[in-house]
C-alpha cells in the first residue's frame, strides 16, 4: 500500500514536471546572470526550494537591493504557503514531528495542488497513528510527488547554472509553468464555492498586479478564500433551510 501510493504520487506529478523543468533551467540562468556563484545558486534551490521567491530574490540581488528588502519581499511572496499549510493541517495533525517537518519543507504550489486532491478523496489517519502505518499511506503519496518535484528542480537548476548559456532565448520557456498550473487548478473546481473563489482571486490578482512586493498575490489569495467561504456558508444555509421545509 505504502509503496504503491508513493509511486502513484510520482506518476501524478509527472505531467506537472514538464512545466516545472523549464523554470528550473530559467532560474539557473538568471542566477548566474545576476552574479551568483554556481554553488550559491544551487544551494538556493536546495534550501529555499521556492521558485517564485528564488526568482524575486535573484532579481533583487542583481539590482543590489538591501538584504532586508530581499528577505521581506521573499517572505511576503511566500505567505501563500501559510494558506496551504492551514489547508493541510487537518490531514497531518496526527503525524509525528519529523513527518510534519518533511511535509513543510517539501510544500510547494505543485506539491500542494496534487496532494490536497488525494487528501480530500481519502480519510486522514486517526490521531495517534504513526509513521509507516496503513493509515498514513496518503502522506507517502504526497511524499512521492513532492520528492519527484524536488529532484527535478535540483537537476534542472544545475542544468541552467552550468549549461544555461546554451539554451536559446527564442524557446520562450517562461510560459510553461503558468499553463501547467492552470491545468492543475481547473479540474479541482468541482463546485460553485471553489469556482467563485478562483474567479475572485483571478480578478483581484489582475487588478492588484502593480502593487509593490507582489502584495497583489496575497490580497488575491485572501479575497478568493473569503469569497469561497461566504459562498460555502450560503450554500450550507440554503441546504439546511430546504431540509427544514
Amino acid at each position: 500500500m505504502i509503496r504503491n501510493n508513493f509511486l502513484s504520487g510520482i506518476r501524478a506529478q509527472l505531467p506537472i514536471l514538464l512545466g516545472v523543468a523549464p523554470f528550473g533551467m530559467i532560474y539557473g540562468v538568471l542566477a548566474r546572470n545576476a552574479g551568483l556563484p554556481p554553488e550559491v545558486a544551487q544551494a538556493m534551490s536546495s534550501i529555499v526550494f521556492a521558485g517564485s521567491s528564488q526568482f524575486i530574490g535573484t532579481t533583487l540581488f542583481k539590482e543590489a537591493a538591501p538584504f532586508v528588502v530581499i528577505v521581506l519581499t521573499t517572505f511576503v511572496v511566500n505567505l501563500r504557503h501559510a494558506l496551504y499549510s492551514a489547508s493541510l493541517a487537518p490531514y497531518v495533525e496526527s503525524l509525528s514531528l519529523r513527518w510534519k517537518i518533511l511535509i513543510a519543507y517539501l510544500l510547494t504550489d505543485e506539491a500542494y495542488a496534487v496532494g490536497i486532491v488525494r487528501y480530500r478523496e481519502s480519510p486522514s489517519p486517526q490521531r495517534g497513528e504513526g509513521l509507516g502505518v496503513r493509515g498514513d499511506s496518503n502522506h507517502f503519496y504526497y511524499l512521492g510527488g513532492a520528492i519527484a518535484l524536488w529532484t527535478t528542480w535540483q537537476i534542472t537548476t544545475a542544468i541552467g547554472v552550468f549549461f544555461g548559456a546554451q539554451i536559446p532565448a527564442q524557446w520562450g520557456l517562461d510560459f510553461a509553468l503558468p499553463i501547467t498550473f492552470i491545468a492543475i487548478v481547473i479540474p479541482a473546481l468541482i463546485d460553485r464555492p471553489s469556482a467563485l473563489a478562483a474567479v475572485v482571486a483571478a480578478v483581484v490578482a489582475l487588478a492588484a498586479y502593480d502593487l509593490n512586493y507582489k502584495l497583489g498575490l496575497i490580497i488575491a489569495a485572501v479575497s478568493g478564500i473569503v469569497a469561497g467561504l461566504i459562498a460555502e456558508s450560503l450554500s450550507t444555509s440554503s441546504k439546511n433551510i430546504e431540509q427544514v421545509e
